[in-house]
């Protein structure tokens, strides 16, 4: 029986608003798509987190024995500063502020996303293609639409019909909103608006002279819309329909929304099975935003310089963090969250390295057939548990009981010997494979050991005098400098004194 068989999946389908059971439309295959980003800027945390999501889903699928092909993509024209259709291109106004060619633009900020990736050790897509890889395919269904009657050409702009789409389809299927809202919000029309309606939406817009990013059309030089290049990019390599397409909640509308209508209504069938999106984040219960100044990168976060940092938190830090919530939980950022965080990671981080070492003594003792019993239930806890929407903070729990047990048995060796070799064997590739392979959390090595124990021996003789001293207010402050940074010293017998890290 194959792991997905065994532990089948369910995740909550943004379409439905429901968890479902994960059917794949071929056995055994998963083809998913996530919308990229749009090179313009340094990729912020509430991308990472949204990428994150969907390498734990991804990694997991595959983990179960899914052969997933993972389609990413990246966005490198045809962003607009409004969702209205308006404004300048994001990319080609960051060329012109910094006085670049925009791909120069493109791939400065792609070379930082894929460094970000790799920092907080999120994989590559199977595939990462680019929008304008992608502009004869976009022409294409444009073209099409246009033939179905479900576009029109104005002055050399083509717009999606979406009162015309609305007849046979229902257009907010996935956002649960409803034509007759939308048109009565909103901006109305001006006399120099080009649309019908105002919730008509760009699949080409036409170049103006200026515009820096232009390619010709059957309508005249211009550039993609937004959606389109998503719509184009997920079929093609996707198939017509596909199971699974992600992405953040602030997508939903307009953007997923308007991709379900182009391939609905260019191919007759709703193009994606599930929708899955990853929720926002907060720092000290805000939004996170660059108007109120607590919105930071992951550089900031790494080296502690944002103003709202005490310090900085490695990316493995930072990824256990994350995985704490769900993924379509909101997720506040405060320095408090991450210390705690820190300190959970290392109890982890330091169970791994310990197993990975711990071999089984093979000459068992008494079987204690009551406690080897309990230690399945925990694997099979941590694969129930992801295999119910990809609960990583659940699953972490069943890894904190499954690391206080590989810490007994490190320091109690005698109690392997009542367990048999193969429950320990399994026991073990779960836990480091459900740590690395599964949430993606690299082992970290505690450097400089050499260093910290003789510094903290040092301290621990300058107690020693101080209370020989009876200068006992030296003594305690000491001991609670240490404690109030994570180091806890034990007073033993004749004086004597030793220390641990606390977990």
């Amino acid at each position: 029986m194959k792991l997905y068989e065994q532990y089948p999946v369910s995740l909550t389908n943004s379409l439905s608003g429901k968890k479902e059971k994960f059917e794949t439309l071929a056995p055994g295959f998963v083809g998913m798509y996530v919308c990229g980003p749009t090179v313009y800027n340094y990729v912020h945390l509430g991308n990472a987190r949204t990428f994150l999501s969907f390498d734990i889903i991804s990694r997991y699928l595959r983990s179960l024995g899914y052969k997933v092909r993972y389609v990413r993509n990246i966005t490198d024209v045809g962003h607009l500063e409004s969702d209205a259709d308006e404004g300048e291109d994001k990319i080609g106004k960051k060329a012109r502020l910094e006085q670049l060619e925009p791909m120069e633009i493109v791939k400065r900020y792609t070379e930082d996303f894929h460094t970000v990736m790799r920092h907080f050790n999120i994989l590559p897509p199977s595939i990462e293609p680019s929008a304008t890889g992608h502009i004869v395919e976009q022409i294409n269904i444009t073209k099409k639409l246009i033939e179905l009657g479900l576009a029109y050409e104005v002055n050399g702009s083509v717009y999606f019909d979406v009162k015309k789409y609305n007849q046979s389809n229902h257009y907010g299927i996935l956002s649960g909103r409803n034509i007759e809202d939308l048109m009565e919000s909103g901006r109305d029309l001006d006399s120099q608006d080009e649309k019908r309606e105002k919730i008509d939406f760009a699949l080409w817009k036409k170049a103006s002279p200026q515009h820096i990013m232009q390619w010709p059309s059957p309508w005249g030089e211009g550039f993609p819309g937004w959606h389109i290049e998503c719509t184009v990019m997920s079929t093609k390599y996707l198939g017509e329909t596909f199971d699974i397409h992600g992405g953040g909640m602030d997508l939903k509308f307009p953007h997923h929304e308007c991709e379900i209508a182009q391939a609905t209504g260019a191919n007759g069938k709703s193009p994606v099975r599930y929708w899955i999106h990853s929720n926002m984040l907060t720092v000290n219960g805000q939004k996170m935003s660059k108007s109120l100044g607590n919105s930071f990168l992951p550089s900031e976060l790494f080296s502690g310089s944002h103003p709202l940092l005490t310090r900085g938190y490695s990316p493995m830090t930072v990824r256990f963090f994350m995985l704490q919530s769900h993924y379509s939980s909101t997720l506040d950022f405060s320095n408090e969250a991450l210390n705690a965080a820190e300190k959970g990671f290392k109890k982890l981080n330091n169970a791994l390295t310990l197993i990975k070492s711990l071999e089984h003594p093979r000459k068992t003792s008494t079987i204690n057939s009551e406690f080897e019993k309990n230690l399945p239930g925990q694997i099979d806890k941590c694969f129930q548990n992801m295999s119910d929407d990809f609960n990583t903070a659940k699953t972490l729990a069943v890894l904190f009981e499954m690391a206080s047990q590989i810490n007994i048995w490190t320091s109690q060796k005698e109690s392997l010997a009542q367990v048999n070799e193969e429950t320990f064997e399994n026991y073990k590739s779960t836990y480091i494979s459900m740590m690395e392979e599964v949430l993606g959390l690299k082992e970290e090595a505690n450097h400089n050991n050499d260093l910290l124990d003789g510094a903290v021996n040092v301290l621990i003789g300058l107690r020693k005098k101080a209370r020989t001293d009876k200068n006992f207010a030296l003594s305690d402050k000491i001991r609670d400098d240490l404690k109030g940074i994570g180091i806890q010293l034990k007073d033993g017998k004749d004086g004597e004194m030793s220390y641990e890290i606390e977990k």
